[in-house]
Parts: structure tokens; sequence; C-alpha cells
């Protein structure tokens, strides 16, 4: 396109000022990301401080409950079953009748061994008389002294034999008396083994007796805590048989080999049923935590305090309304709380609220102030 000569200056004059315009513009720009960086608000956040509390350092597991007083009633006595008096499930106390054998064999000679006790008696005293005659006629020299002698061996012949046959006598008696089987502790019949009509020989079961008034608590545990593991260590149990409940106990045993099936280390607790046999009952499952380590003066924080940072686990401290990034090493946690080894003092005071997203040297505007409580509800758990 060609414009006329008479318009040249015009259009050098416009051109000119379109250029200034454009180079006014790119100056005010660039003025406004410095004005906004300066006029950036402070990062709102609450603020608390490290407290020292006393911090239960623990391990936990899921274990089993078995009870210390298990028998199988079994026949101490052969012979045949007349009658069951007890089934699966019934509640029986101590010296309640269970069962009953044939009595038959061991009447008879219980009788056998009395009629042995009545001659030997009989024996006895004829031998006492004899006795007596032979001592008178010694004293008149009628007869020698070893006659007398050999009347008074015989008698006390007699009398071990009546001493013996009076103990198989009473033997026999308690044979008798072991026909009739009853309960030798308070509980309850899990299994009933025999039934009438069954010939039961010395030793065979009857019946499986189950007492939930002491239990014991199998606590399994990974191998690497074995050396962390005492005995006499206090140990809380819970149990979904009695919810909000926690029974002490203490390690009593540990097992000295790892169980073949998970490679884990067994620890043995034992204690008393809380309502005597009727809340836990065996083979239910128990939640345990063994307390490992009490510390009476840890320094404590909020969990929410710690945040991680390419340097690593750190706290702000809040100096002066500006937060100074302070690299921390961390131990336990505890209900919320998390225990400061090394970084932080008591007192000192942090970030809470809003730790996230600071970073060193940011402005901050304090929105309220927390209290941390210093009474741990629940044990710690071992940070791993």
């Amino acid at each position: 396109m060609t414009f006329p000569r008479r318009f040249l200056p015009w259009l050098r004059a416009s051109l000119l000022i379109s250029l200034l315009i454009s180079l006014l513009s790119l100056a005010g720009c660039s003025d406004k990301p410095v004005e906004k960086k300066l006029a950036a608000p402070a990062t709102l956040i609450t603020i608390t401080r490290a407290k020292v509390q006393v911090l239960e350092i623990t391990e936990s597991t899921l274990g089993a409950l078995e009870s210390v007083i298990d028998p199988k009633i079994a026949a101490e006595v052969p012979g045949r079953v007349l009658k069951i008096h007890a089934r699966s499930g019934q509640t029986v106390k101590k010296g309640q009748l269970l069962a009953e054998l044939d009595a038959t064999d061991a009447t008879g000679q219980n009788q056998v061994e009395h009629a042995e006790i009545s001659r030997l008696l009989s024996l006895l005293a004829q031998q006492e008389r004899v006795v007596t005659r032979q001592n008178e006629l010694v004293a008149k020299n009628f007869i020698s002294k070893n006659a007398g002698d050999d009347a008074t061996a015989q008698r006390d012949a007699l009398k071990s034999q009546l001493m013996a046959a009076r103990a198989r006598a009473a033997v026999s008696a308690h044979g008798v008396g072991r026909t009739r089987i009853t309960s030798p502790v308070d509980g309850v019949i899990e299994v009933q083994i025999a039934a009438p009509g069954d010939y039961l020989k010395v030793g065979d079961p009857l019946v499986r007796l189950i007492s939930n008034r002491r239990l014991r608590a199998n606590l399994p545990f990974p191998e690497a805590t074995g050396q962390r593991l005492m005995r006499g260590q206090t140990v809380r149990l819970t149990s979904p048989l009695a919810p909000g409940k926690v029974i002490e106990g203490r390690i009593e045993d540990i097992r000295p080999s790892l169980l073949e099936t998970s490679r884990s280390l067994e620890a043995i607790a034992r204690f008393d049923n809380p309502a005597g046999a009727n809340e836990l009952l065996s083979g239910g499952s128990v939640n345990a935590q063994v307390i490992i380590e009490r510390k009476e003066s840890a320094v404590m924080v909020p969990e929410q305090s710690v945040v991680l940072r390419p340097a690593g686990k750190v706290v702000y401290l809040i100096v002066d309304g500006v937060a100074r990034q302070q690299r921390v090493d961390a131990g336990a946690r505890q209900n919320g709380m998390i225990e400061i080894l090394k970084g932080v003092q008591a007192g000192d005071t942090i970030a809470l609220d809003g730790a996230g997203f600071l970073s060193d040297g940011a402005a901050v505007s304090v929105q309220e102030r927390n209290v941390v409580a210093t009474s741990p509800a629940k044990p710690a758990e071992t940070v791993k």
C-alpha cells in the first residue's frame, strides 16, 4: 500500500507514541510482583508448648486365653460305666458326683481282704495264748528258751501279716469309693467322653472339665523383641468379652524356643478371672500391651506439630512472630502425642495447626493457644 508523502510525518509520530506506551506498560507489569510479595499476609496458625509427661513404651500383640485348670477326669479303677450324672456344658461344684462305675469287683476284693483280716486276728489271738504258756514254761525251766523265742517270732509274723491285710483292705475300700467319680474343682463340663456301658481301664478319660477361675494368656511377639521382654514386666489385657475393662498382670514365663508355625516368641501371663469364672472364657482372644519402659520426664508435643521436610522431621519454633525450623529426633507416640528426644526443650513455643504450611523464616499470625494434657490416657506404642 502506498501513502502520499504528506502523511509520512504524521505516521512517524504515531509509531513513536505507540512505542512509548508499550514501554510504559512493560515497566508497570514488572513492578506488580514486587508489590504483591511485599504485601503477602502472615500465615495463620495456632501454637502450643512442649510439655513434660510420663511416657510408657509398650509392645502390643493379640493373644489367646487358656484355662490353667482343665483336668481330664479319668477312671482310677477299672470297671463298666453304670451312670453319667454330668453332661457337656453343665456347671459342677467341687465334690459333685459325675459318674458311677460298676463296683462289684472292687467290693468283692474288699470283702476278701476283710475276711483275711478276721482270719489273722483269730490266729494272732491263739498265738498270743501260746506265747504266754511258753513263757511260763520257760520260767519253770520245763522247756528251753529257744522254744519260747519261736512262739514269740510266730506271733510277731502274724502281726505283720495282719498289718499288711489291713493295708490291702484300706486300698480296696478306697477302690470301692473311686467307682463314684466326683469333680475335683468347680468348673464346667467341656466334653463328655465316655457313655454308660463303656468299660474303662485305669486312666481312660471320662469327661473333660474346664475351670475359668484362673486363666493363662499366651502372647506371641516377633522374635526381634526377645531382648526387650523379661519376666515380671507388667501386662495390660483387654478382651471383647469384657469391653472397657483393663486387667493387669505380669509376665511369668517366656518359652525358651520359637513357635514353629509363626517363628514368634511366646510370653505367658497368668491372672485370676475378674468375675470368678463367668466373664473371660478359655479360648477367647485378648489384646495385650507389655510395658517395656517407663519414662517419668519425657518431652512431648502433639503429632501434628512434627512435619516432614527434606532435612528430616522438624518442628517450627515461634520466636517474635517468625517461624524457625528446628530438626528433631522423634521417639514413641502416646495418645496423639510424640516424644522429642532431641531438638526441643520443655516450654518451647511451637506451631500446631498450620505447621505443615510453614517454611523457615515465615511470618506467622497466632490465632489461639492450645493447652496440652499432662496425663496420658493410654500407653505408648513403639515407633518403628
